[in-house]
């Protein structure tokens, strides 16, 4: 076979042209890319290396800045690997003017519910008795929310936003009832996050239908504080930007919070079913809508 062009100087200089990056995902009559804005771009990665670009932003933010505990190979590689990657979706956010194949600014993994059975369960299950919860609603499709992360300078409402669409768009695509995750507050000891945690058990706690405690022996009890005694401002400033915007979109929260030693976070159940999410928020995060619109 005929070697032309760049593709065959290089071959000649005893350097081989290197292979596409392997499609790995069946994205099932999505797009890849789900929307911009600016700069931004949303995508649905569906090669090893989007992937790993991903797992790469993941270690910056969850042991760099975070203060988790990488395991050797995390800690050689420089990735954040989980072995329930393998059966995620996962949206990233780029930011084409940074680099010139762009940089992940941001990520969302997104585990439905068949893809889980059909592989390791839910992630949640670890810290969550999420069983019950699921066998209430037999009739409901469910998908996991995890690992999400944005980088510094990129913590504001276009990245938010964009990642939120990407959210909106796939689930209506996978016709999802109901979405549900660890939420989590940065630091170890649940007694430091007690006005917030409190708040949230005040303002939002999940009824008994869709709650789901912690897993046996890993618990503990969230105290709803009087409203009267809740400085709401004060507990919602208290609050990752991520967890604001569950709550802006109208989740609710487990009444039990567990400690993840590896990540250093203290988490909490949040549940999110879509019938009960504000229809304004719903129509900000509808693909049809102008991204100039959405920037503003």
């Amino acid at each position: 076979m005929e070697l032309r062009g760049i593709g065959a100087s290089r071959a000649r200089a005893g350097v081989l042209p290197r292979p596409p990056s392997r499609i790995v995902r069946d994205l099932e009559g999505l797009p890849a890319s789900l929307g911009t804005i600016g700069s931004l771009e949303l995508r649905l990665a569906v090669t090893k290396k989007e992937i790993r670009r991903a797992q790469t932003l993941r270690y910056r933010i969850f042991f760099e800045e975070g203060g988790a505990t990488p395991d050797p190979t995390a800690q050689v590689i420089r990735r954040d690997v989980c072995p329930f990657d393998r059966a995620c979706d996962h949206l990233v956010v780029l930011d084409r003017a940074a680099t010139s194949k762009g940089e992940v600014v941001g990520a969302y993994r997104l585990l439905r519910q068949e893809v889980a059975e059909a592989h390791f369960g839910f992630y949640s299950a670890g810290e969550f008795d999420i069983a019950p919860m699921l066998a209430r609603h037999p009739e409901k499709r469910f998908l996991e929310l995890g690992r999400s992360c944005v980088a510094p300078g990129y913590r504001n409402r276009p990245t938010l936003e964009l990642l939120w669409r990407g959210i909106w768009v796939y689930a209506r695509h996978h016709r999802i009832d109901a979405m549900f995750g660890c939420a989590s507050l940065e630091g170890p000891d649940p007694r430091t996050h007690a006005l917030a945690l409190g708040f949230l058990s005040a303002a939002a706690a999940a009824p008994e239908r869709w709650n789901a405690g912690a897993a046996p022996g890993r618990g503990f009890p969230i105290t709803a504080t009087a409203d009267e005694e809740v400085d709401a401002r004060k507990a919602i400033r208290a609050l990752p930007p991520l967890v604001k915007g569950y709550l802006r979109l109208g989740a609710k929260f487990g009444a039990e919070a567990v400690v993840d030693p590896k990540f250093g976070t203290t988490d909490i159940f949040v549940i999110m079913p879509v019938a009960e999410i504000e229809e304004r928020y719903l129509a900000r995060f509808s693909p049809q809508r102008d991204d100039d619109a959405m920037a503003a």
